[in-house]
């Protein structure tokens, strides 16, 4: 189990450092192949380990790989820790990794600089891997940085393109606000335990219940000081309200980009660190309060949003935000089996609906807005029924008493369930904000649905699609416009899209009872609250449908709006007026935080630069000495005459002046 352990985590890097190597000096399949390989390894031995977990035949496990620092009070070694909840990410992460490098195969296939894309892709792999196994708090810093560096690069990866680098800029300037108070956590939990050994400070947290800090001149409660600042690390990294605003610019970086990054792994690794710090948070109800405040309001703020959107591909960043809050307020209600099932689930579905719009976008030549789609499903129809299944998963399709429905159906009403059954103000708070949330997730799912594969095929007038390749109708085929006619993806985009499409039909079926019922399973991986459980299960039925009949009214409303009567949407805009500018404008934080900060900063710099810089360092630094060096320069030249009897009189001069020194 070590061997396959270490080869988990080092072959992405070691494709990562070879493909960057090699780069443009070999043909680009090279750099693919060693790539692709070496991450479907990875998965197919992450998938052993973890059904080793589900059937209690695998027990938790540390790697070590070298002795990394000794530095007075602080030492610890790099080892990777594998248990129940590493094995969860190990197979979301690499199973994800390897379908969608497959996928951009296909997706990628004419750009030039596929070799870079390819490294890019297998170093955030290797990153997010030592997160997941870290055994101590700075490992995990490192693999949380890790994935910030590589999402900065992935997500600027088109850096010709002034959009695509100020996308990068934000998220990298977003994520230090988050990872600042992640650093502080680390240093306090180190202050507080002596240690950074993750194991060892669990053991000792619940000691810790109760005890005081001082902290900003007041006494306050010292974990739920420690908790709120790793909790501020975690928002940044899983973009949760205050700290989102970047994570739908970054669907500027490729649609493979947005579906590893962005869907189904580095937005999930504050959840992740929530859950394995489970018995810290356990010891600290304020943080946990805010914890689930904070993911009832993303919850319910995302999905505001992504009713207005036109971008397919920005309509799905925001139900990524909005499914972050789901993962967080069960985790704020102490249900973190719930959460972390949430995250297992939805990986498979928002990894497909991300390469689902891939392969609209790419058979759409590269339009993003869903006003020129329509009445694709008969032109790429293996995209459309992949697409449905994710729909059908996310909208959390299925019928309780009939113990059978779609992955999100699972996961997803569990929550719910376990919000409702957690009986505090805050939990009845998240119960029906996540109830709301369920149903505008319904009605914009089934929208980018409607406008994307039903109605006229409003793509024939799209003169960005249509003058963007010029085709004769013949080579148009059916199209008798001779304009550009949508194409299926290549058989590279189909497979994974296919194998995704299992895990969101099947994922929630499967695990449903192992993730949620089994403590076995978790065996001490996580806090499991077993009365909690209990409760989840008791809740009256009404709770157990809600989300199922939510969901038939947003889709109702969709189809109403969309199908029926398309002159509902353009009528309800007019009328909601300021309701639906203040959605559509994402709340106004991207100009509230212009103002507050980016403005702010931008007159600071020029005040030092116009100021400090230029007016005082240039003007007494270089400037004023270049100009003495200058004047000098000009009186000296006058004594350069050229003559011998000029210098003999200086040097006669200079000698008379030295011997009066001398002697007086």
């Amino acid at each position: 189990m070590q061997t396959s352990i270490l080869a988990i985590v080092f072959l992405p890097l070691v494709a990562s450092i070879v493909a960057g190597l090699v780069n443009k000096s070999a043909p680009s399949v090279f750099a693919k192949s060693i790539t692709t390989g070496a991450l479907f390894v990875s998965a197919i031995l992450s998938w052993p380990i973890f059904l080793g977990f589900v059937t209690g035949s695998a027990e938790a496990t540390v790697v070590p790989v070298l002795t990394w620092v000794q530095s007075g009070d602080l030492a610890f070694d790099w080892a990777l820790r594998v248990d129940t909840l590493t094995a969860v990410m190990l197979v979301v992460i690499n199973t994800v990794s390897a379908l969608v490098h497959l996928y951009s195969w296909g997706y990628m296939e004419e750009d030039p600089d596929q070799p870079r894309f390819f490294a890019y892709l297998s170093l955030f792999t290797f990153a997010m891997l030592m997160l997941v196994t870290a055994d101590n708090l700075v490992q995990m810093f490192f693999g949380w940085e890790g994935v910030g560096l590589a999402s900065y690069l992935l997500i600027g990866f088109w850096f010709k393109k002034p959009s695509a680098n100020a996308a990068a800029i934000k998220a990298f300037v977003v994520n230090r606000v988050g990872d600042l108070g992640f650093m502080l956590g680390i240093f306090g939990t180190f202050l507080v335990f002596g240690t950074v050994s993750i194991p060892e400070i669990l053991e000792a947290a619940p000691g810790m219940s109760g005890a005081t800090i001082g902290f900003l001149g007041m006494r306050v409660h010292t974990m739920d000081v420690l908790c709120i600042l790793l909790f501020i690390g975690a928002m940044g990294k899983s973009a949760q309200l205050g700290l989102h605003t970047w994570l739908p610019d970054a669907m500027e970086g490729p649609t493979p980009v947005s579906a590893l990054i962005h869907a189904a792994t580095m937005v999930t690794a504050g959840v992740f660190m929530v859950c394995r710090l489970s018995p810290m948070f356990e010891t600290a109800p304020v943080a946990l309060g805010l914890v689930t405040f904070i993911g009832a309001a993303t919850c319910i703020f995302a999905a505001t949003v992504g009713t207005t959107q036109w971008d397919i591909k920005r309509v799905i960043a925001y139900s990524t935000c909005s499914q972050l809050g789901y993962m967080f307020f069960a985790a704020g209600v102490g249900a973190y089996g719930a959460a972390m099932f949430h995250l297992f689930t939805h990986a498979f579905f928002k990894a497909l609906l991300f390469l689902g719009a891939g392969s609209v976008i790419h058979a759409m030549h590269h339009e993003q807005d869903m006003r020129y789609y329509g009445g694709l499903r008969k032109e790429i129809p293996l995209t459309f029924w992949a697409m449905m299944a994710g729909t059908l998963a996310i909208t959390g399709v299925g019928i309780y008493h009939l113990g059978a429905g779609f992955a999100g159906f699972w996961s997803k009403d569990a929550i719910l369930e376990v919000a409702y059954g957690r009986g505090t103000e805050l939990g009845n708070f998240a119960f029906w904000m996540g109830t709301l949330a369920a149903l505008l997730t319904s009605f914009y799912s089934w929208r980018l649905m409607f406008l994307t594969f039903w109605g006229k095929p409003r793509w024939i007038e799209s003169e960005h699609i249509q003058h963007s390749v010029h085709k004769t109708p013949e080579e148009a085929g059916e199209d008798t416009t001779g304009g550009y006619h949508p194409h299926e993806s290549p058989l590279t985009m189909l497979i994974p899209l296919g194998v995704l499409s299992l895990g969101a039909v099947l994922a929630g079926q499967l695990f449903a009872p192992t993730f949620l019922d089994s403590e076995s399973f978790w065996n001490g991986a996580i806090f499991y609250n077993e009365p909690l459980i209990h409760a989840m299960h008791n809740v009256p039925y009404l709770v157990k449908y809600a989300a199922f009949i939510v969901m038939l009214i947003g889709l109702f409303v969709a189809w109403l709006a969309y199908i029926k009567d398309t002159t509902i949407p353009g009528k309800a805009a007019e009328q909601l007026g300021p309701i639906y500018r203040f959605f559509y404008n994402k709340w106004y934080f991207d100009e509230l935080y212009h103002y507050l900060f980016v403005v702010p900063a931008f007159w600071l710099g020029r005040q030092f630069w116009k100021l400090g810089d230029i007016g005082t360092i240039d003007r007494f630094g270089p400037n004023g000495v270049a100009w003495l060096v200058d004047k000098g320069a000009v009186g000296a030249k006058k004594f350069q005459t050229g003559y011998l009897y000029s210098y003999a009189l200086v040097m006669l001069l200079g000698l008379v002046a030295a011997i009066t020194w001398v002697l007086f």
